[in-house]
């Protein structure tokens, strides 16, 4: 657990960075590319819109896109949204049950900062 809390708090200096940076006032993709280029630059195992089917009896029923999923460890949705709303945190626990993923960041670009959330799967 030591490692993804470790990576857990990279990951949120990463957006810090990213909003210190831009400031507020992008739309999400803008923040999204400026977040991969970091994970790129630091080397960073990621997933970005990965796809995840939702499967009852066999059939696919629906399907969801993860805005990221590092070292295959923790689910990151970014927002830009004036706070994290429950819609917001339901959808990544969805994700985090789909994907069977223990860890959950919503990082949310607001005018005054970044919101952060973190959801563990249990």
């Amino acid at each position: 657990m030591h490692n993804i809390n470790k990576l857990s708090f990279r990951l949120i200096g990463l957006i810090y960075l990213v909003y210190n940076r831009l400031q507020y006032g992008h739309k999400e993709k803008i923040y999204q590319q400026a977040f991969e280029q970091l994970l790129l630059k630091e080397k960073n195992c990621y997933y970005k819109e990965l796809y995840c089917p939702i499967k009852f009896e066999e059939k696919v029923v629906g399907r969801y896109y993860l805005d990221f999923l590092i070292d295959k460890k923790i689910v990151v949705e970014l927002k830009v949204a004036d706070d994290i709303y429950p819609k917001h945190i339901k959808q990544v626990l969805n994700y985090l049950k789909a994907r069977s993923i223990k860890l959950g960041l919503i990082f949310a670009v607001s005018k005054d900062s970044v919101k952060i959330k973190r959801l563990i799967n249990t």
